[in-house]
């Protein structure tokens, strides 16, 4: 299949993709697996999609190290969905939310409709430009709920509370971007259009004894335990997304998988943050300590500056560094396919404008 010319994709989601993730789905949109069938078209009941679930589940389980008492599940709806999906299962009695911006907020709004929510630490006092510290040991709550990465404010947790509670991230931003212990929590949630694959699947990795905790009634939809007990497939599954998520995991694998990605990742974000310190033009938004690997987010001198990079950026086909509308400025999103070429594209384009 023929290369094509791509232009180098900062966007915040969808992400980037392989090209050879690309070519073998292109291919199996048309013809998968020499069926005479689409990918697009296929039951999701045959035996050969079970497989595809069931390879997709294993590929999860060894690049992150998943321990053998936790499901992987495939839902969807988005990470969104989660939001409400978390308490209507979880929360009897409260439920406890570290408040670190644009996406933390929509899940605790969420999490209202079902009972008592206690924001225990909150960095809105500074525009959420930093990961605040929970001032407790324990909490008297049913869950912890926190955000690993925040994609609109550029920053990201690199530890992880353990205050005697089950612990639930939405992982959305950086999952597979670096090593992690899974058996620190007990459910993690990804959106699976930042370093999985496509839109349309959500990732869930959820510890067997917390799903046991749940008495109450919960609607078939909304329960973690029926998606387990069905492989993914009580209801028709987004077939593509797992299926490109399988080839994507596949091409992780083949590179050197997690731990070879977060040395690739640590480089980029060295470059890019590197640049925008030194460059008289640009700063970063994100406090030092707390600055994402994954979505970085940084200013210019003023709002015709700003404007008159993009234009220039994109003479050199650098796309999807404009920033989230509410913060403004721009944001370079750096998930795992974007190639280490493309950030040094990216800061020379920031030197040649400095002049």
């Amino acid at each position: 299949m023929e290369t094509i010319s791509k232009k180098h994709n900062f966007g915040a989601g969808p992400c980037i993709l392989p090209q050879s993730v690309m070519e073998k789905a292109a291919q199996a949109v048309l013809n998968w697996n020499n069926s005479g069938l689409s990918i697009l078209e296929i039951s999701h009941r045959i035996p050969e999609f079970e497989t595809v679930v069931r390879q997709t589940q294993d590929l999860v389980r060894e690049l992150m190290g998943v321990p053998e008492d936790y499901a992987i599940l495939f839902m969807q709806g988005g990470a969104s969905t989660q939001f409400s999906m978390v308490p209507q299962n979880f929360l009897n009695r409260k439920g406890a939310y570290l408040d670190t911006g644009f996406f933390a907020i929509k899940a605790i709004k969420e999490a209202r409709y079902f009972g008592e929510v206690d924001i225990v630490a909150s960095s809105e006092d500074q525009a959420y430009n930093y990961i605040p510290e929970i001032e407790a040991s324990h909490l008297d709550a049913d869950y912890l709920h926190i955000t690993s990465n925040n994609t609109i404010e550029g920053t990201e947790m690199f530890s992880y509370p353990k205050l005697g509670v089950p612990l639930i991230c939405d992982m959305s931003s950086d999952i597979f971007s670096q090593v992690i212990d899974v058996s620190d929590f007990d459910l993690i949630y990804a959106g699976a259009q930042k370093n999985m694959g496509p839109a349309g699947m959500t990732l869930v990795i959820v510890k067997n004894a917390l799903l046991d905790t749940v008495k109450k009634p919960v609607p078939s939809m909304s329960d973690y335990r029926i998606f387990r007990d069905n492989l993914s497939l009580y209801n028709t599954p987004p077939v593509f997304s797992i299926y490109v998520a399988m080839l994507n995991l596949q091409w992780l694998k083949e590179k050197g998988g997690v731990a070879a990605i977060e040395k690739e990742n640590q480089m980029k974000a060295e470059m890019l943050y590197a640049e925008i310190d030194r460059n008289s033009l640009f700063s970063g938004i994100a406090q030092r300590a707390h600055r994402s690997r994954m979505n970085v987010t940084f200013r210019g001198t003023d709002a015709e500056m700003e404007k008159a990079f993009l234009e220039f950026a994109a003479k050199r086909d650098i796309v999807g560094v404009r920033g989230f509308p509410t913060m403004g400025g721009f944001r370079a999103s750096m998930y795992n396919a974007l190639p280490v070429e493309s950030v040094g594209i990216l800061v020379k384009a920031m030197q040649d404008f400095e002049g």
